[in-house]
């Protein structure tokens, strides 16, 4: 049986962190930086896909306001959908681009899907994650109550911010997948996968340095350098976006 090794969500990407995933029998990654728009992301990602490592490019938006943001992971969209706009407003640009959503880290802090959400959105939904390096042990039981309570798939991924955790996670998919398409099919078509992970005291150190990572994320620097200047290049008053998203944008 043909089984491929996918990590479905990473916020960095070079020569080491593809080296390091190729070394761990990472067979997929997808990559969605913070704050970066689809057209970089899609670049970088082919920059760094060959025989060996497929990369396919990816948006986590950042949906509401700051205090109470929601993120939400798309694959698969054809026009870039700008951060800090409305959930309701996010899922339907995805709808329209037929984009592939997945929940990362649900009930994580207040930075991500709940049960009214999963309640509202979870047809839209292609799969819950139910393991990542960032949330305690609690909290990864907790998501994965949500997920199977809702009768979503499951995925768990590295949520790689730091270049050592790549390889950590992955979700295995009984099935090849050798191109982006195979990998939106296998998620919309719930192609049966496992959730996998490196066990171990290292693997809990790298957990636990993820989890202090998040430190920088919110610190009032970047709060100030995202909301005020609107000049990060997904902020959804971007000229890029043409106003596009004016009658849906939070800020």
């Amino acid at each position: 049986m043909t089984e491929t090794r996918v990590d479905p969500h990473v916020k960095i990407l070079d020569a080491d962190v593809a080296a390091r995933a190729k070394a761990r029998g990472i067979d997929v990654l997808v990559y969605a930086p913070h704050f970066t728009r689809l057209p970089a992301i899609r670049e970088r990602a082919e920059a760094f896909t060959d025989d060996e490592l497929l990369v396919v490019p990816a948006r986590e938006v950042f949906t509401g306001p700051w205090q109470t943001r929601k993120h939400v992971l798309a694959l698969g969209l054809d026009e870039p959908v700008p951060d800090f706009i409305t959930l309701e407003g996010a899922f339907e640009a995805f709808a329209e681009q037929d984009a592939t959503v997945l929940a990362p880290h649900p009930t994580f802090a207040t930075v991500s899907l709940g049960a009214s959400e999963f309640e509202r959105y979870g047809e839209q939904l292609a799969a819950g994650e139910v393991y990542n390096p960032k949330q305690w042990p609690y909290q990864n039981e907790r998501a994965r109550e949500l997920v199977e309570s809702h009768g979503l798939p499951a995925f768990g991924s590295s949520y790689a911010h730091r270049r050592a955790t790549v390889g950590e996670v992955w979700t295995t998919f009984e099935r090849d997948i050798a191109s982006e398409a195979d990998l939106l099919a296998a998620f919309e078509e719930g192609a049966p996968r496992r959730v996998e992970h490196r066990t171990g005291w290292t693997h809990t150190l790298r957990c636990r340095a993820e989890f202090f990572d998040l430190a920088w994320e919110n610190t009032y620097e970047k709060v100030d350098r995202v909301l005020l200047s609107g000049m990060e290049p997904t902020h959804s008053r971007h000229i890029a976006y043409e106003g596009r998203f004016d009658d849906v944008r939070v800020y």
